[in-house]
């Protein structure tokens, strides 16, 4: 039994040691969402979004996302897949300050992939595609980001890092700056076999962190950005972590593996 509800208390399931339970990270929920993890430099990573939903007159925080082209933005499927009037906010830094480099659009469509079941986190497909009302204009704050080439998978230890508006600590706030935390990437081999996730993470996902020492830190549908011959490039988007806590130890963060999604997204995109 997998459980993919955002919960109220870590020691609510204790038993994901022996049979590993998902819990997503959006941020408008229950729940845990960053553990270590430091203030990203502003504006260092320009193609990480803000993914802000509309209750009342207000617009709150809840994921984050990559925008991947001008009018396109990548997220999580799990973040996207309930009716919402939705905005992205490229070139933040501060999300509850106006810093004067934000862009705000609109989001005109979502495309939510065809094979996701929100009841079953574990099965994969945890990716969306959101067309923004008009394009942006790309500068120093706001940058497209690198997605890799189809079926890519990169080594066991790469340097990664992922960043997110996420919670601080366990159960305090979320960060108003961005942060980053390094995740290095842990390969299939080693994230599906026994005493890590098991079965419960599949080829077309990507895992980072499980020791004691890394950070976990980031909302849903943001990016794993990693190092490729000195260049950043989006591998993962952020999908669940273990219930038992934040980047509990040999349960690294999961990421939907972007590599395995090429030929998709250019069908939406064109």
């Amino acid at each position: 039994m997998l459980n993919y509800l955002l919960l109220t208390s870590l020691a609510a399931l204790v038993l994901a040691d022996l049979e590993p339970e998902p819990r997503y990270l959006e941020a408008d929920t229950f729940g845990e969402k960053v553990v270590g993890g430091e203030v990203a430099r502003p504006n260092s990573w320009p193609w990480q979004i803000s993914l802000q939903y509309k209750s009342g007159n207000s617009y709150y925080h809840t994921c984050g996302g990559t925008l991947i082209r001008r009018g396109w933005v990548m997220t999580a499927a799990h973040c996207v897949d309930s009716p919402r009037t939705w905005r992205v906010v490229l070139g933040d830094h501060n999300i509850n300050t106006q810093e004067g480099t934000e862009q705000y659009m609109s989001v005109s469509r979502v495309y939510v992939h065809p094979n996701w079941n929100s009841n079953n986190v574990a099965a994969g497909y945890d990716i969306a595609l959101l067309r923004l009302s008009s394009d942006a204009s790309l500068n120093t704050y706001v940058q497209l980001g690198a997605i890799p080439p189809a079926n890519q998978v990169l080594p066991n230890n790469n340097p990664c890092y992922i960043t997110g508006w996420g919670r601080t600590q366990t159960g305090g706030q979320l960060s108003a700056q961005l942060k980053q935390a390094y995740l290095p990437l842990v390969d299939y081999k080693t994230c599906s076999s026994a005493g890590w996730w098991g079965s419960t993470v599949k080829n077309t996902m990507v895992c980072g962190g499980g020791g004691n020492e890394s950070g976990c830190q980031g909302d849903s549908g943001g990016p794993l950005n990693c190092n490729v011959n000195g260049q950043w490039v989006v591998h993962g988007v952020t999908s669940f972590v273990s219930s038992s806590g934040c980047n509990a130890y040999r349960k690294p963060t999961v990421f939907t593996r972007v590599s395995a999604y090429i030929s998709w997204l250019n069908s939406i995109m064109g």
